[in-house]
């Protein structure tokens, strides 16, 4: 059986993620896709480094594409989220959903977005021309020593 919500060190395909979700019932596909930006608040961003505790990842990722379908019964969701070495506007989130109409479509997009960066335990290293720094707020995870887990906390 083909997984719908993965954490990959591999680059993210946007089709391969709608392929997921593809049926003959839907109406609307909406994608959404995170990329790797070069400015963060002024700051020139080098590249990224992304970590995650990948089988709560995983998790936390089903657990979203539940709470979408209980909110819109006649969705499928995939998300796929990148982990490692990412170059400025390289993939590092895609999120593919189906529904009878678009407007479900959307609003299942967007919630899963912002869920995403609530509740998953994944973090982004920024590295800048002058430094570096752990970002991961999610409220629903535990708070790590610059923002990521040590070996083994786990």
């Amino acid at each position: 059986m083909e997984k719908l919500f993965w954490i990959t060190t591999s680059p993210l395909d946007v089709q391969s993620c709608m392929d997921k979700v593809v049926r003959r019932e839907a109406g609307a596909i909406c994608t959404f896709t995170g990329i790797a930006r070069e400015f963060t608040k002024g700051k020139k961003t080098l590249y990224l480094e992304y970590d995650a505790y990948i089988p709560m990842a995983e998790k936390q990722l089903a657990r979203i594409g539940q709470e979408i379908q209980e909110m819109h019964p006649d969705a499928e969701v995939a998300i796929g989220h990148r982990i490692g070495k990412l170059d400025i506007s390289e993939i590092a989130v895609v999120i593919a959903v189906s529904t009878p109409h678009r407007k479900a479509a959307f609003h299942a997009c967007e919630y899963a977005i912002e869920r995403i960066k609530e509740i998953v335990p994944i973090w982004k290293k920024e590295n800048w021309e002058d430094g570096t720094e752990w970002i991961g707020d999610q409220r629903e995870t535990t708070s790590y020593p610059e923002g990521k887990p040590m070996e083994g906390d786990m």
